[in-house]
């Protein structure tokens, strides 16, 4: 595993800090910024971790230097090891479902632990910096159906989190896993970023973009920021293939 650091700044105040997951799309974008907003000092976290569209990753970049962050870590591992998802293995990407269709079942663009990776690593970047607080985008309302994006997997890892560590057997501090958006639409999401000053047009959310970067539009990912921007009645400024 390697990690690759980006320094924003180099003085902060230690009182008040906080690890972001952020994976280069709309929620997490507006994760970042909500963070920020409640006074925190972030440490923004993402993963290369064999991806398909890996392109995220430049994304997640321009958000943290725009928004504004202590350091910018990615940590490189490779899930197409374990593959069982679109994502990380050769399936094909489903395309042009309906809202109907998009409700039901958990799709094969879930990728299996990927959220308690992505937070053990984000608990342990926490325990070493001193800091408790967590956040991650997660949201039950408007989601593709992965089980890890509900609010009973964020309860049950925050109560993890302070068993599994020395900070949490000491009593230094107990952790929280801030969820900000999980009981938010995509239109809620989307005003509150504006709000915010978070600028879409760095982000990425497509699940399969071309080698120009421009995504699909087609995905589930794509639908549900289209239809999320549309009814919020706010431009969208994602560059799609067709």
């Amino acid at each position: 595993m390697e990690s690759d650091e980006n320094s924003m700044t180099s003085s902060f105040n230690p009182s008040k800090r906080a690890v972001v997951l952020l994976s280069g799309g709309i929620d997490s974008a507006t994760t970042l910024a909500v963070a920020k907003d409640q006074g925190y000092l972030c440490h923004a976290l993402s993963f290369d971790y064999g991806q398909r569209h890996k392109v995220e990753l430049a994304s997640a970049k321009k958000v943290a230097l725009a928004i504004g962050v202590l350091d910018h870590k990615t940590l490189h591992f490779d899930l197409r090891g374990i593959g069982g998802s679109a994502l990380t293995a050769p399936l094909e990407i489903p395309k042009d479902r309906l809202p109907t269709a998009r409700a039901h079942g958990i799709p094969i663009t879930y990728v299996p632990a990927r959220n308690t990776l992505f937070l053990s690593m984000a608990l342990g970047l926490a325990e070493v910096l001193g800091a408790y607080d967590i956040f991650i985008g997660v949201n039950a309302v408007d989601y593709s159906g992965y089980p890890d994006c509900r609010p009973e997997f964020c309860r049950a890892f925050e109560t993890l989190a302070n068993l599994a560590t020395k900070a949490g057997v000491e009593k230094a501090g107990r952790f929280q896993i801030h969820t900000p958006l999980i009981e938010l639409t995509k239109v809620d999401i989307l005003k509150l970023g504006v709000s915010l000053g978070v600028d879409y047009s760095l982000t990425m959310s497509c699940y399969d973009p071309d080698q120009q970067g421009l995504a699909c539009g087609r995905c589930d990912s794509c639908q549900i920021r289209k239809e999320g921007f549309l009814a919020a009645r706010i431009c969208d400024p994602t560059s799609y293939q067709t």
